[in-house]
């Protein structure tokens, strides 16, 4: 795949290649030779939050704005691969992982020999910073709910509640796109940020105006994009999760910190192996081409 980056506009090359079994998600810069260039896709490893969700090891290599492909990494049920990208940041395609789970769908999955081991969680854990929350409790599926607030009329107010299972992100989540404020182009534009972003990549609103030509994808775009950040956020556990997340004007910041915290309270979650009625409700089982044409 060939794309351009949403903050340096720079063309970039990505290949997504199959892992085996416990090998997790890797970042490899392939145009990086003086130092390590493999980067784990893990919750510790994210360095910067501003804009997207950005990632880097000890010796410095990064990847920028990874939420997009993680997302459909676990949608797709994509546990292992090794992703080569020969530039600092995932290209932004149109701002939504539609392409990404195009490609995935249609090249397919190689099944491997091994259990699946997913985080259940197993007591409640939030992260709250004035009216935003980010929270994950028990479920016996993965279940994201989610609501917004702008002051801009063409988003107001926004909630949505989806159970992740049986290819829920494919037919309902992945085609919907990063949105801003006409004034966020601007400030990040003087600001040399978001170079490569245009009405091409991403969903811009103006009070009551969505000024894209196609407007929304649906009525409630924004907070679908929303909840598609949050699974690709939520990726970087390193595993599947089972639990309810719950956000309330939350963004990537918010779901890292709240992951860190996770991490860090006793007794809060379990690694366990899948079994058979588990893994028939994580997000990637069962999708098919079919479900690329299908609007929830």
């Amino acid at each position: 795949m060939v794309g351009n980056g949403l903050h340096s506009g720079r063309p970039v090359r990505l290949r997504i290649l199959p892992a085996s079994a416990e090998y997790g998600i890797w970042f490899r810069r392939v145009d990086i030779t003086d130092c390590d260039n493999l980067i784990a896709a893990r919750y510790d490893n994210v360095a910067d939050t501003q804009l997207s969700t950005n990632i880097a090891n000890e010796a410095g290599a990064s990847v920028a704005t990874v939420e997009h492909l993680m997302a459909a990494l676990a949608g797709c049920g994509v546990h292992n691969a090794l992703i080569e990208i020969d530039g600092p940041e995932v290209p932004i395609m149109d701002g939504s992982s539609d392409r990404f789970v195009r490609e995935i769908v249609s090249t397919g999955l190689v099944e491997l020999k091994a259990p699946v081991r997913v985080l259940r969680i197993l007591q409640a854990v939030e992260y709250r910073n004035g009216d935003v929350v980010a929270r994950l409790e028990p479920s016996d599926e993965l279940v994201i709910d989610f609501a917004i607030e702008f002051p801009d009329p063409a988003i107001g107010t926004q909630k949505k509640n989806l159970n992740m299972a049986n290819g829920a992100f494919v037919r309902e989540l992945r085609d919907c796109r990063t949105f801003c404020r006409k004034a966020d182009v601007e400030w990040m534009l003087s600001q040399g940020l978001g170079l490569g972003g245009n009405l091409d990549n991403a969903l811009v609103v103006d009070g009551e105006e969505v000024l894209n030509p196609d407007g929304m994808r649906r009525d409630d775009e924004c907070v679908r994009h929303k909840m598609l950040d949050a699974l690709g956020d939520l990726y970087l556990a390193g595993a599947p999760i089972i639990g309810r997340y719950q956000g309330e004007k939350a963004g990537h910041a918010a779901t890292n910190q709240l992951l860190r915290r996770l991490f860090a309270t006793p007794g809060a979650f379990e690694m366990v192996t899948c079994d058979a009625e588990t893994a028939l409700k994580l997000p990637g089982v069962g999708v098919k081409a079919a479900d690329l044409i299908q609007v929830a």
